[in-house]
């Protein structure tokens, strides 16, 4: 999070969905707009072939008082014992763009952060590789960054291996009153998340450690409807406190499934004795906050649209996997999305899948579909996706048996298919629209054919838990990478001739209460 004037600007992960690294502005820290993303052409972001959950870490961005810059992680190796984590810089006048062309930095590690000291210097912060044992969290070092010909220069400095939480990374520097202060985050990103602070009177320290650390976190109460609080930034309000931007999770039960994946929260700071501490006095982060304001800042409203495309694009809530978007595979136009169908939702490198993130633990979801499939190879329709290995999908294919379009639907978890065996005849031109119910953990499809009065089911009563990070880090035989939550989307394959058409027309996301 980063505050320019009276703008606020928080840049999130998106791992292996593209456009890369979505920005959201405020100024009253309750209305937060999606107003884009920065890595929005392959020239910015290849993330073609890059394992599930990998791609896209920790961007940070920061502003030098002339241009904002952004740094961040493209992962293309996680399993095994070697991580290939390439970074990346890349900076603009504005927040809108044009981005220019990312340099890369280095391939050391990840959550790389850039610091703009008062002197006019920059340093670039990461997490590094422990030599010893071939594994990251080796601590967090320190390297000047020169702006002018954007690279590295000097001697690189270990500021700290990090507190007895260990597992230490995402490294923030901010400068406040003569202190340097060094924010990480500790506990791994699970349960046992945390945000520790430690101070220095000088960038390349040496750094004490903040006598009330953790700062933040859940990890000792386990009750608490928000968990895995940590990773934080902050930014300064005119009155002296902060406002701190951090992850948490909303468990379905102490100890359960956060189904809703990573999410984004704000918690008041103050400060005492030179130390930030939680305005309520607790590491714990409340449910709900004092509205901070920055002084002159009007409240603005905006509301994410909750219906299909924009004209003649789709809307900021809309990526793709891995690939742009572009009119070789998806058209956009007269409020529908027309779609080639290619590769399989197993595959990382070209899919034909557009999709939103699931925001609620309730809600419904419809769209209609015009599709005409001649081979059992053809497929289009309506999913709840994680990954390629854990999706629910209502579809429209072709049955040789039958010799007739079908409504299906079938469940991938840890990639083992699932066919629920349930066909329903359709007509063989003519739209069908398609359905979903999410009550978590519970998730039902339905179908509609035109003509008829009601929706009739589609399938089994579905199990939305195994669309958590939760479910598929656990669902391994070692730690697997899991961050991005579930998405719903819509999608088409043709595994024969990459030919078929399906379009795509009045799409509803409707929260539940």
């Amino acid at each position: 999070m980063v505050r320019v004037g009276d703008d606020v600007y928080v840049a999130t992960s998106t791992f292996e969905w593209f456009p890369g690294v979505r920005i959201h502005h405020t100024r009253d820290f309750e209305t937060w707009t999606p107003i884009g993303h920065v890595l929005d052409s392959v020239e910015l972001l290849d993330l073609k072939g890059v394992p599930d959950s990998c791609g896209v870490w920790a961007p940070c961005l920061s502003h030098d008082g002339e241009r904002f810059h952004l740094v961040f992680s493209v992962v293309k190796a996680f399993d095994g014992p070697f991580k290939d984590t390439p970074n990346y810089v890349t900076s603009a006048e504005r927040i809108t763009g044009p981005w220019s062309t990312p340099t890369f930095i280095s391939a050391t590690g990840f959550d790389g952060s850039l610091f703009h000291d008062e002197d006019g210097r920059s340093w670039y912060l990461t997490l590094q590789v422990d030599p010893r044992r071939g594994k990251f969290f080796g601590g967090i070092v320190i390297q000047e960054w020169d702006r002018k010909e954007r690279r590295l220069k000097g001697e690189h400095h270990l500021l700290t291996k990090g507190t007895e939480l260990g597992i230490t990374e995402g490294p923030h520097l901010y400068r406040r009153d003569g202190w340097v202060y060094l924010v990480t985050a500790e506990g791994g990103t699970e349960y046992g998340h945390a945000v520790s602070v430690m101070r220095s009177r000088h960038v390349l320290g040496p750094y004490e450690t903040h006598p009330g650390n953790p700062i933040m976190t859940s990890r000792a109460v386990p009750a608490h409807p928000l968990q895995k609080a940590g990773h934080a930034s902050w930014v300064d309000l005119d009155d002296g406190s902060s406002v701190a931007a951090f992850l948490v999770g909303r468990p379905d039960h102490p100890g359960g499934k956060c189904f809703l994946g990573r999410e984004t929260a704000i918690e008041r700071l103050v400060w005492r004795d030179g130390w930030p501490h939680t305005e309520h006095g607790q590491s714990v982060p409340r449910q709900a906050i004092p509205r901070p304001m920055i002084d002159g800042a009007e409240t603005a409203h905006a509301d994410l649209p909750n219906s299909l495309f924009a004209d003649p694009d789709l809307g900021p809530e809309w990526q793709s996997l891995r690939i742009p978007i572009d009119g070789r595979w998806c058209t956009v136009g007269g409020g529908e999305v027309t779609l080639r169908g290619r590769e399989s939702l197993g595959s990382t490198h070209e899919q034909s899948l557009i999709a939103r993130r699931v925001q609620h633990h309730k809600a419904r979801v419809q769209v209609t579909l015009d599709v005409a499939p001649s081979h059992f190879q053809h497929a289009a329709g309506l999913v709840f996706f994680y990954n390629t290995g854990h999706y629910h999908y209502a579809y429209v294919t072709w049955d040789p048996d039958r010799q007739s379009r079908v409504a299906s639907v079938i469940t991938c978890d840890n990639h083992v298919l699932e066919d629920h065996v349930s066909f329903i005849e359709l007509p063989p031109t003519g739209p069908t629209r398609l359905k979903a119910e999410l009550e978590y953990p519970r998730l039902r499809f339905r179908v509609e054919i035109e003509g008829e009065c009601q929706a009739v089911d589609l399938g089994p009563s579905l199990d939305a838990s195994i669309l958590s990070d939760d479910h598929v880090r656990e669902g391994g035989q070692h730690y697997r990478a899991a961050f991005t939550g579930p998405f719903v989307g819509l999608c088409c394959q043709d595994l024969n001739q990459y030919a078929l058409m399906a379009t795509f027309s009045d799409f509803l996301y409707i929260p539940g209460r």
